[in-house]
């Protein structure tokens, strides 16, 4: 008994580890958004993590306009990114889990 709790918290632990790599590597996948007609992009972690905007001369014109794609676009790249950062994490967690009766909540 006292064997298999301890083999127990070293899957937790190493599981904990790779989750830790599992976000520093998810800050180097890179989760590019543009507008429908690319007058506006952004780029994103996977961690939601803002790299970079690039806006159109176009743009500046109309402050509105310019609020309403940043709006629209930054959402969709963070949508996009929490996506691929949670279906990563999960990934790992399921994989580390030990066999616990009544901890199926990442199956």
């Amino acid at each position: 008994m006292f064997g298999d709790m301890m083999n127990m918290m070293g899957k937790l632990k190493e599981t904990q580890q790779k989750i830790e790599a599992t976000k520093q590597r998810l800050d180097t996948v890179l989760i590019d958004e543009k507008s429908n007609d690319g007058l506006l992009e952004v780029t994103l972690t996977a961690n939601r993590k803002i790299k970079s905007i690039s806006i159109d001369e176009s743009l500046l014109e109309d402050k509105e306009q310019l609020e309403d794609y940043l709006i629209l676009v930054l959402n969709k790249a963070i949508e996009r990114a929490t996506n691929v950062n949670e279906a990563e994490l999960a990934a790992v967690a399921k994989e580390g889990m030990p066999n616990i009766p009544g901890m199926d909540l990442f199956k």
